[in-house]
């Protein structure tokens, strides 16, 4: 026999709905938590709590131009600061494949914060005509969706790339002067310095983060005071710039009205564009992992230029094995990320006249594509990067047997004399600099000179 709960009955414009008794939420969102059983998927927190705060400032602004009365003006800010300092979450329910508007997550929050309105402050306040006074979910979602990614990226992501690319520098700045074998095509190739080889991937994230910051701006123009459709119709003609004004004294960013309602509302091209930043930012992460698991490989039969710090037994079945979990786990979080630009890619394509209408997954995927670069970029600084060891002995000895090394006497003998003396080097396994002496008039300190594996790294 199941378990009875408590319910009361709500109605909304359909009808009356049976509803948990300790719900905070009403008729609209039963339905959607009745109708949408597609997945376990929820909007994180940060996106919910970008919602509420939409809801406080729309409640002051609607306020401040008279249009609604004190009290409830004063009681929704008050239910909306709660959600803001993190309460009544699990009031949220409601499946991210729902609805292509977020209707129904838009309906959740104004249900929510009326019904806290009502209960705590015995206030009368309505879903639709006070707490959404002004808006739209149409408006209001692409709204949440941009301030979500611009407190996200600016506090948060961007710190995490600036931590990973100092751990980086600070690692790769003694390794300047450390000679090892070049690879291409992951074959030997001209020597280059553990710190130039470090200084690529520093450089790469150091594109990324900028590429990044740069566009994030964009995304302060906001959807909010077009309503329905862009043409702002059932509300105040100083709400938008009033709003944007007052959302960014409570964020400290700098949000603007849109200068195009239409465009804000129609389309999601500004979540595909910062989509494809978070992509090449995973691309840059996965290679930095793939070459920290490929110097990490062996130990015994592997490169073994490095040693990534054992963090846990790798094996089930092999004892004593241990695997490059840092980066492993990051490369999956790179494949998420590659795999969530494409879902938003397919999402920015359905902007159909007025509205695009898969603004829920869009809303869901950027959130979790920035928290996971985010924490990628903190756990492979602080896991990998920072702990990692270095082999001298295995990256001295086959640098001093690599044929390629002889690339340097092309300018003295000619690129097929060079090819020979490579060869033969290579077959008999014996050090290019005798191997060279025997085939050229070069004296032996010249070969020293021209040999010499960090004099051809440049540094």
């Amino acid at each position: 026999m199941g378990i009875k709960f408590k319910s009361r009955i709500e109605s909304d414009s359909l009808g009356r709905v049976r509803v948990p008794d300790a719900a905070l939420y009403g008729a609209q969102t039963q339905r959607a938590i009745n109708n949408f059983n597609i997945s376990d998927l929820r909007f994180p927190a940060s996106y919910i709590q970008s919602l509420a705060l939409i809801k406080k400032v729309a409640a002051q602004v609607n306020g401040e131009l008279g249009l609604l009365d004190p009290e409830r003006a004063r009681a929704i800010q008050f239910a909306a600061s709660r959600i803001l300092a993190g309460k009544h979450l699990d009031q949220f329910p409601i499946d991210i494949f729902q609805s292509g508007s977020g209707t129904s997550t838009n309906m959740n929050m104004n249900e929510v914060v009326a019904n806290l309105c009502r209960r705590e402050w015995q206030i009368d306040v309505h879903p639709n005509d006070h707490v959404n006074m002004g808006q739209s979910s149409n408006d209001v979602i692409p709204t949440a969706i941009q301030v979500t990614c611009v407190q996200q990226v600016r506090d948060a992501l961007l710190p995490s790339i600036r931590q990973l690319i100092e751990a980086i520098d600070q690692r790769a700045a003694p390794l300047n002067y450390v000679a090892k074998t070049g690879r291409t095509h992951l074959m030997d190739a001209m020597p280059i310095t553990l710190g130039q080889e470090m200084s690529a991937w520093s450089a790469q994230l150091r594109a990324s983060r900028l590429a990044i910051d740069d566009f994030i701006g964009n995304m302060t123009e906001l959807a909010q005071g077009g309503t329905a459709i862009g043409s702002g119709v059932n509300t105040h003609p100083e709400f938008a710039t009033r709003f944007a004004a007052a959302i960014s004294d409570h964020t400290d960013y700098d949000f603007t009205a849109s200068d195009n309602f239409f465009r804000a509302i129609s389309s999601q091209d500004l979540s595909v564009a910062l989509s494809g930043h978070l992509k090449v930012l995973a691309v840059c992460l996965n290679k930095i992992c793939s070459d920290l698991r490929w110097m990490n490989s062996g130990p015994l039969s592997g490169l073994g230029e490095i040693e990534l710090e054992p963090l846990q037994p790798g094996s089930s079945i092999m004892p004593g094995k241990v695997n490059p979990v840092i980066p492993e786990a990051v490369s999956m979080a790179c494949a998420q990320v590659i795999g969530n630009d494409a879902t938003v890619t397919t999402a920015g394509l359905s902007g159909n006249f007025q509205l695009n209408t898969m603004l829920p997954v869009i809303a869901y995927n950027l959130s979790q594509s920035i928290e996971l670069m985010q924490n990628a970029c903190t756990h492979l600084a602080e896991l990998a990067i920072r702990r990692l060891t270095i082999k001298l002995e295995n990256i001295k000895k086959p640098l001093a047997a690599n044929p390629i090394l002889v690339t340097a006497l092309n300018p003295k003998i000619g690129y097929e004399a060079a090819a020979e003396i490579a060869k033969a080097a290579y077959a008999s396994g014996r050090p290019i600099i005798d191997v060279a002496q025997e085939h050229t008039d070069l004296s032996r300190e010249e070969l020293e000179q021209l040999l010499n594996p960090l004099n051809l790294t440049n540094v």
